[in-house]
């Protein structure tokens, strides 16, 4: 193997000093990071939708006959499912790891601190949510219902607020950790478009969905508030606006994630019996 000369290698080294001030100084520093994060979101948005519609091209075999609002869906899907990857990643890492939050000896009260990296990790997040929220306004109602706008509005308005304001940003995070779940509801869609609904990865995948709503969309949120009622001489110092988001979103968003938590058990249940069927039918026959 050929050495690598070493006029290219301290090329290299330039290029990645130079991307690395940029980011510094430019796409996380205080003034720019909210606004140049929002458009890197939207600006992701764009590239996920073509690069989704190009691999898919290529790879999946029932791509090209599917509609053509069948397949701005499919993009549109791979749009959510990578923004979920990666603001749940980034969730969890502040949540659970990071001393953001959690140390005592940093300054400043819980709910008033930031930094350069979560705030633009809800940037990225806002430009994601104002994405999707007009894709499914300009296909309204192909893409998803009244209760899809509602929750893309509030959760719009709690991402906006907390990273402008770096107000209650830990409990914007608990929220957006909820969004672990989408991968896997968008590969139940998958599945089903692409005539897999009864596969077993369909039913495995039904599975995972159960569980994985009941941990990060209903008893993660009871944490959540209960982390509030912990905290609430620090919650009560915010201003208004902020403390009324702290318990009207997640109050909104928790009644809207029992409705589909609903729908979820009928659906498993529904998928559960008829396997159950195939299986009697299967043995009559032998």
């Amino acid at each position: 193997m050929a050495a690598v000369p070493k006029q290219t290698t301290m090329a290299i080294k330039s290029y990645k000093n130079q991307a690395q001030m940029l980011v510094k100084n430019y796409l996380l520093a205080d003034p720019f990071a909210p606004y140049t994060s929002i458009l890197g979101g939207i600006l992701a948005c764009k590239v996920v939708y073509d690069l989704t519609d190009l691999i898919s091209s290529f790879y999946i075999k029932t791509y090209p006959s599917l509609t053509k609002i069948q397949r701005v869906d499919w993009n549109n899907r791979g749009i959510s499912t990578t923004h979920a990857i990666f603001v749940s990643a980034l969730s969890l890492y502040f949540v659970f790891w990071s001393d953001l939050f959690s140390d005592p000896h940093l300054t400043g009260l819980m709910v008033f601190r930031s930094s350069q990296l979560s705030t633009f990790g809800l940037g990225v997040s806002l430009g994601y949510f104002f994405s999707d929220l007009a894709m499914t306004l300009w296909q309204y109602p192909a893409l998803g219902g009244i209760e899809y706008v509602i929750h893309h509005l509030l959760s719009g308005t709690a991402v906006a607020y907390s990273m402008f304001t770096g107000e209650a940003q830990l409990y914007t995070y608990m929220v957006l950790i909820s969004e672990v779940t989408t991968p896997e509801i968008h590969l139940r869609w998958y599945l089903d478009t692409a005539g897999m609904k009864r596969s077993t990865a369909y039913l495995i995948n039904g599975v995972v969905i159960f569980i994985g709503w009941l941990i990060a969309r209903v008893l993660l949120f009871g944490y959540m508030f209960y982390h509030v009622y912990l905290h609430y001489d620090q919650v009560i110092k915010m201003h208004a606006f902020g403390f009324v988001l702290v318990f009207g979103v997640p109050s909104a968003l928790g009644i809207l994630n029992l409705m589909w938590f609903g729908k979820i058990i009928k659906g498993l249940a529904k998928t559960l019996a008829k396997r159950r069927s195939s299986t009697k039918e299967l043995d009559s026959e032998n």
